[in-house]
């Protein structure tokens, strides 16, 4: 700042009126050079421009946990200080009672029951009414731990953190969880694969290229609890699974405190939640879906979302029911239609079956609709393909993208993984993206990769497998979960249904993702995420649903000693941040890592430990 006494002027001006004549443009000029001067070497020295220090996010010792409690924002990043003091104070939010410790709001089984069983309507989204809506933090419960580091978490799980023994005792004989002491141990086994989950993908790679980058995005349709994706990731394939939340208790629970990707969802009524061509191979082992019911509608819905060129699995019944017609107590004749319906449809889908041996069966669906062995009939021609939000399912065939030759691949060819994270997707070199380029698709990289550097600076532990289950709430083109890759973690990428639709192009780079409404309730259990990253997400929901709702969703679903990075606008975020004072988080403002000029800040925020029971946190 350049200051004047202006007293002295006045005195000046009284005893020496000739002074202002004396005063010429030139020393006027040369007043303002030196006031602005002082201004830039102020901005420079106050931050963002000089050599940033790092910021430790160390992990605090408690007993029976490790948990990341204190964060010790020292220099580096410079505080940004909230513009106006809250009023009136701040909100403060209560615990929920502890029968919420497992509340999902959108699958609770009394509302459930209330809708009909047809179509499994019921195993169906249905959330609360704004007056529904619970305004406390869901507690953890009582003896909560951090769950173990990959990869020792896919074999082992507290059982404090998913007290149900149930699945224990159901699935005693396929190996899928046993309880060992104080912790649950997972074999690798399942229904159809109960010496290991390693045994049946070797067998599926004698038909399906998994070992080469072919396949990288898989489905897993009834998942029980992962053990299939779980396994897969060591061979770079990341399996999205759902399962209903129903009587095999936690299923998905279980999969998520393992470290692999999984929602709560069903093949009901509407469609999946993903956009078409997705995946490069789905399954279903004995997942119990009714493939020939409403005349193929479900396997209509896998085509959907399967990438032409893609495989589709299918082990338990119907195949080989000449072995097992008895044990499934059904007919030989109701076992053998079954089949030859499902071959059909499948024909009719364009599928080709490539493999059959004692309970494997495998298709391969065409890379385009030219060769297939009949035509197509009952195409869909009214609804966009990629609207997977509430979007009633259709008993229709999803046409292929057109070509030009019969060796196109519909929709475009994709390189193999890991050289497609970062290739022009095919969505956006066609120009299907609105607003999208190659070159902006570019930049958008080495924005997310400046972004990941600098979030690193703040929070050491990114990017190590402290942060195993990753959220991005607004995740745009995938650029963040494309810097962030590693074996070490896996991104949810989230596309918010009042955004521009790109999860295809997610999809395209070899990421998973997601469609979701943040004025709802997330497909998941509380306490499944480690970290979660939210790019303007508050700007996108305004007006459109309280802030209030969208953060406590993102306590519900984030860990205790969960981190959090929120990039907004500076003054969306001190509305935030107020918020947030009354949540139980640990909070810290910060300049945009292009200094404090920008507007837009970075909010970073820890979640306490705590649980049910506990009036206070761990730490006061």
């Amino acid at each position: 700042m350049c200051y004047r006494d202006s007293s002295s002027k006045k005195m000046a001006s009284k005893y020496n009126p000739s002074i202002h004549r004396t005063r010429g443009p030139l020393s006027i000029f040369i007043v303002f050079c030196l006031c602005c001067l002082f201004y830039v070497l102020g901005a420079w020295q106050k931050g963002g421009f000089g050599t940033v220090d790092t910021i430790d996010l160390g992990l605090s010792k408690q007993t029976d946990c490790d948990f990341n409690t204190d964060l010790n924002f020292e220099s580096g990043h410079n505080y940004v200080e909230i513009i106006e003091a809250p009023k009136p104070e701040a909100k403060i939010f209560m615990p929920c009672d502890v029968r919420y410790t497992d509340y999902t709001p959108c699958q609770e089984q009394d509302r459930a029951m209330k809708f009909p069983r047809e179509n499994m309507i019921y195993r169906e989204r249905h959330c609360p009414s704004e007056e529904e809506k619970l305004h406390c933090l869901i507690p953890a419960p009582k003896g909560y731990k951090a769950p173990f580091p990959w990869p020792k978490s896919r074999d082992y799980v507290h059982y404090a953190n998913v007290p149900y023994k149930s699945l224990t005792v159901e699935k005693a004989v396929q190996n899928w969880v046993q309880f060992q002491g104080d912790v649950f141990k997972f074999p690798g086994g399942g229904t159809m694969f109960p010496q290991g989950a390693d045994k049946y993908i070797d067998e599926l790679s004698s038909v399906i290229p998994i070992k080469d980058g072919s396949v990288r995005t898989a489905l897993d349709t009834g998942c029980g609890v992962a053990s299939w994706g779980a396994y897969l990731l060591k061979r770079n394939v990341l399996a999205m699974s759902f399962a209903p939340r129903d009587n095999h208790e936690a299923q998905v629970q279980f999969a998520l405190e393992r470290g692999v990707p999984a929602i709560i969802g069903v093949l009901g009524s509407v469609r999946l939640p993903y956009p078409s061509r997705a995946f490069d191979m789905a399954q279903c082992s004995r997942c119990l879906i009714p493939w020939t019911s409403n005349d193929g509608m479900y396997l209509m819905e896998v085509d959907r979302v399967l990438r032409p060129g893609g495989y589709w699995i299918l082990s338990g019944p119907p195949i080989n029911w000449k072995t097992y017609y008895k044990t499934w107590q059904r007919s030989r004749k109701d076992l053998e239609a079954e089949q030859r319906k499902i071959e059909e449809l499948a024909e009719s889908l364009c599928w080709e079956k490539k493999y059959e041996n004692g309970d494997l069966a495998i298709w391969r669906k065409k890379v385009n609709d030219k060769g297939c062995q009949r035509r197509i009939t009952n195409l869909c021609t009214s609804s966009d393909p990629d609207d997977g939000w509430y979007k009633e399912m259709e008993n229709c065939s999803t046409p292929f993208p057109e070509v030009t030759s019969a060796n196109e691949v519909a929709g475009g060819q994709l390189k193999k993984f890991p050289d497609r994270l970062f290739a022009v997707p095919p969505q956006i070199a066609q120009g299907l993206i609105e607003g999208v380029t190659a070159e902006s698709y570019e930049e958008d990289n080495d924005i997310w990769k400046k972004h990941l550097d600098s979030y690193k600076k703040i929070n050491r532990l990114l990017g190590t497998s402290r942060y195993r289950n990753v959220m991005d709430m607004n995740a745009g083109l995938g650029g963040f979960a494309a810097a962030l890759e590693s074996p070490k973690s896996w991104v949810m990428n989230v596309v918010p249904t009042v955004a521009k639709n790109t999860l295809g192009v997610i999809y395209e780079r070899g990421l998973i993702g997601i469609y979701h409404d943040w004025c709802e309730g997330f497909s998941t259990y509380p306490r499944t995420y480690d970290f979660i990253h939210a790019n303007g997400i508050f700007s996108l929901y305004q007006n459109v649903c309280e802030p209030e709702n969208i953060l406590l969703e993102m306590d519900r679903i984030l860990r205790p000693e969960g981190s959090v990075i929120i990039r907004d606008a500076v003054d969306v975020l001190n509305e935030v941040r107020k918020i947030t004072s009354g949540m139980r988080w640990d909070t810290k403002l910060m300049d945009h890592e292009d200094g404090p000029l920008v507007p837009e800040k970075i909010l970073v925020a820890v979640k306490q430990y705590w649980v049910a029971g506990n009036s206070t946190s761990s730490d006061e």
